[in-house]
């Protein structure tokens, strides 16, 4: 049986922990997450899960 390329990324993605997930946020938000994301060189996934983490542990104290 042939998969379709969405439903093999559907399937990579839950094996490793992943689901796709989207927001509305404000277009300066926007623009700061995806500066942030090119100057560190890392996916705006990943500066947004850091700021979640952050968040949470700021919360914390």
């Amino acid at each position: 049986m042939i998969q379709s390329a969405s439903s093999i990324q559907k399937r990579s993605d839950e094996k490793r922990g992943f689901k796709p997930k989207t927001y509305k946020l404000s277009l300066t938000a926007i623009e700061k997450i995806e500066l942030l994301a090119r100057e560190k060189g890392v996916s705006q996934g990943t500066i947004i899960a850091d700021a979640i983490m952050n968040y949470d542990e700021s919360q914390k104290s």
